[in-house]
């Protein structure tokens, strides 16, 4: 079955002028913008998702010493893993003595679940 197409010849259009109109327009303004990307860039890890994942099932606060023994990985790496969520404000922490407790900042992750849906 043929199908009839009108086609126009290709006009070079003036410098600057867009090529077409947007079909749509981001609800997300520039500065949620980087937020969310900065939690989703940091869950964007396995390593890190497991431990979000972890953090939010605890009732309480976890001891990093309870969190080395679920990764295969050493304590340094983990640290670090734990310093990336904290920079993305996914977790935070508290000190007591040597140790370090950490936990989930719901809101951060209450953004990025409200954005999704």
């Amino acid at each position: 079955m043929p199908v009839d197409l009108e086609l126009a010849p290709k006009q070079k259009r003036p410098a600057g002028d867009p090529c077409c109109e947007p079909v749509a327009y981001p609800d997300v303004e520039r500065e949620q913008a980087t937020r969310l990307a900065n939690v989703a860039k940091a869950i964007g890890d396995p390593v890190r998702l497991q431990l979000v994942d972890v953090l939010r099932k605890h009732a309480g606060k976890v001891c990093v010493c309870e969190l080395v023994p679920l990764f295969d990985i050493s304590q340094p790496t983990l640290s670090h893993h734990l310093k990336k969520l904290r920079e993305a404000g996914i977790v935070d922490s508290e000190r007591r003595g040597l140790w370090a407790y950490y936990y989930v900042n719901p809101e951060a992750l209450e953004d990025l679940s409200r954005w999704l849906s």
